[in-house]
């Protein structure tokens, strides 16, 4: 049996009305437990992990942009991007993937409240005290801050997108996702709240970046402590106008709360132009946290109202002041019957009382030292009260930030942490305000500074330039340079051919950047072809250019290079090796093939493309058998055309013709034989 755990709750009746039952299994993992809520583009469902056993946020697209190919790309691209923004006020990306003919994202399930719902539940809605507004508005604005150096723009920042666990932390959801959701209205008409938070630039179509999140993010803050937002209507049309063109009421008008200096950075965060808000998160994070500061504490608005209630009693007491004696009415007329009395015209005036009797004069001095007395007691104990004793500031640089701050609060300091960039591991506390070993009041702020890691911006774009000039930007830049010399053919010497990371990429300061440098187009070594095929040695010539000149030969195979120019040593990738590659020529000299064989005379002519007649002559000899014994045309002429005819006189030795010498024949040439005895 799973633990359903908080969300099982209302298992029963969500789970159905978000159109999953109830133990439904998503993609053989994700088993359904309760409907969470629904969005412009997804339900939301929390489920049971079957395979890591944890429970999870399933939001499952709406089956009406299942079919929208580009949606559905866009659905799958941002969850691919805010799955790689993982930090501790972000809501984790686990998983997507597709399931009965429609797409899903996995994220992690975090038990509390959005902030729409704090502060909406009560009603009227209450606003929230100022320095809770701030502490959670800074948490968002570190989310936003994270993401943003990394080059992804919420563009849907609103109370209902963040969510308030027990511990008082925010985490921001649909991070990178928002874009690929249009809608503003649900199916009854009512504003859902897209429109009351998007910035002027966002509400007239126009480009959106950094800037335009920490406007929705100014109008959170501006609900957080007013109780309602800046600008509301009936249509979304009509907000969007009004984000446009109409400045918002003061906070201060709304709640009396609101300091002078925090009205001041929230009246900053929702200028129409974006060139008049804050720069970035951290300039908007800088601001709440100086106006926070000024911001009166609970227990210094007891004593002041205290103080207040006080000072009235004991002036009167340091004045001597006495309360006047009761004046004693005037006698009635005697005599008269008060009803027949007849109403005088004029007021009647009674005679002068008697003289009293002459009094001592009263001692004052001794009222005027109790109550000076009595009025330097109290401010003392308001000083008393006021004051908190001084505790020394235990020494944290160097500690990460939980640890850091269990000291500080072990001690009853408040912790202030702020965010700045260096080559510290990230969350190391770097310094501290005041210093460690000194001393501060009880209860006192104390401003950590923890390292948020090397600082991310813009690679500047080298390729093209100048080794040097590239090398000072980049060093202007916060990166370190690191040179490779490359051979190239279209880059001029030493200037960039490339880079890496490529130039507009968001890079950690003091990281390596990569040039190459051009050291002009690449030496080859050129190799040796003569002999080959002109197809092979183009293969072999692959990196230069070939050039081939062709030349009549009647001795090479056609085709067959017979020389190169040059002929060895090394060359830029690119340029020219000529060939000189034999062809057959139009006139050819007839070779001498007198006395060879019939087979190596026809060999010889038709190498050099003469067609060879045969003809046969009878000769004495066995040993002139299959010789040559003329040929016609001869050697020694003019040269004639390729394929004319020579003719070849091939001797033929026939023994019946000349018989074997019998005994005693002379066998020794010109003898005369000798008769037998």
């Amino acid at each position: 049996m799973l633990d359903h755990g908080r969300c099982g709750l209302v298992r029963g009746v969500l789970a159905m009305r978000g159109g999953l039952e109830a133990d439904s299994v998503i993609d053989d993992r994700y088993q359904v437990i309760a409907h969470l809520g629904s969005g412009g583009m997804a339900e939301v469902y929390c489920a049971t992990d079957l395979q890591l056993g944890r429970k999870v946020a399933l939001k499952v697209l709406h089956e009406r942009f299942a079919a929208d190919e580009e949606f559905v790309e866009r659905f799958k691209r941002e969850a691919s991007s805010a799955a790689g923004l993982q930090h501790q006020h972000l809501v984790a990306v686990y998983d997507r993937g597709e399931w009965d003919g429609t797409s899903y994202i996995a994220m992690e399930y975090v038990e509390g409240r959005t902030l729409k719902q704090i502060v909406t539940e009560t009603d009227p809605p209450t606003p929230l005290p100022p320095a809770r507004a701030v502490d959670l508005t800074v948490q968002i604005l570190r989310a936003a801050r994270f993401a943003h150096r990394r080059g992804v723009i919420h563009r849907d920042f609103k109370p209902q997108n963040v969510i308030v666990d027990d511990e008082g932390r925010a985490k921001v959801t649909d991070f990178g996702i928002a874009r690929a959701g249009a809608s503003d209205m649900t199916q009854t008409g009512s504003i859902m709240g897209t429109a009351q938070y998007l910035s002027p630039e966002q509400a007239q179509g126009h480009a959106v970046n950094a800037r335009s999140d920490l406007y929705s993010i100014g109008i959170i803050l501006y609900e957080l402590l007013t109780g309602r937002v800046p600008f509301e209507a009936d249509s979304a049309v009509t907000i969007a106008l009004k984000q446009v063109s109409e400045a918002p009421i003061a906070p201060s008008e709304l709640n009396p709360a609101v300091t002078p200096e925090l009205e001041s950075v929230v009246l900053r965060a929702l200028m129409k132009d974006p060139r008049e808000r804050f720069a970035d998160a951290d300039e908007f994070i800088a601001a709440l946290e100086a106006a926070a500061s000024r911001i009166p504490t609970a227990r210094a608005i007891a004593a002041a109202e205290a103080a207040a209630a006080a000072l009235p009693a004991a002036a009167m007491m340091g004045a001597g002041v006495v309360a006047p004696p009761p004046v004693d009415p005037p006698p009635p007329l005697t005599g008269v019957d008060p009803s027949q009395a007849p109403v005088p015209e004029r007021a009647v005036v009674a005679p002068p009382p008697r003289p009293a009797l002459p009094r001592p004069p009263r001692k004052r001095w001794p009222w005027l030292l109790l109550g000076a007395l009595a009025l330097i007691g109290l401010i003392l104990l308001l000083v008393s009260v006021l004051t908190p004793p001084r505790v020394q500031v235990p020494n944290v640089v160097g500690s990460s930030i939980s640890v850091a701050t269990q000291r500080l609060q072990n001690d009853g300091f408040e912790v202030v942490p702020v965010r700045d960039n260096s080559d510290k591991p990230r969350n190391t506390v770097i310094g501290q305000d005041p210093p460690g070993g000194t001393t501060a009041d009880d209860g006192a702020r104390v401003t950590i500074t923890v390292s948020d890691g090397p600082s991310i911006t813009d690679v500047p774009d080298v390729v093209g330039d100048g080794r040097n000039a590239a090398r000072q930007k980049l060093v202007a830049g916060g990166f370190t340079v690191e040179e490779k010399l490359v051979a190239s053919g279209s880059v001029k010497v030493d200037h960039v051919v490339a880079q890496s990371p490529d130039g507009g990429a968001l890079y950690e300061r003091g990281k390596v950047v990569t040039i190459e440098v051009s050291s002009g187009p690449e030496r080859l070594a050129v190799p040796d072809v003569t002999g080959k095929s002109e197809d092979e040695a183009r293969a072999a010539l692959g990196a230069f250019r070939v050039v081939v000149q062709e030349k009549e030969d009647d001795e090479a195979e056609p085709g067959t290079v017979l020389a190169q120019k040059p002929a060895k040593g090394n060359l830029p990738r690119g340029a020219t090796v000529t060939l000189s590659v034999a062809i057959e020529p139009k006139l050819v000299a007839i070779p001498n093939v007198v006395g060879r064989s019939q087979n190596l005379a026809t060999q010889l002519l038709s190498r050099r493309g003469f067609e060879v007649a045969v003809e046969e002559v009878a000769v004495d000899s066995p040993d002139e058998d299959g010789l040559v014994q003329k040929q016609s045309p001869g050697p020694g002429g003019d040269d004639v055309e390729r394929g004319s005819s020579v003719t070849i006189t091939v001797g033929r030795f026939d023994p019946a013709l000349d018989p074997e010498p019998g005994p005693g024949t002379p066998t020794t040439p010109g003898t005369t034989p000798t008769p037998a005895p």
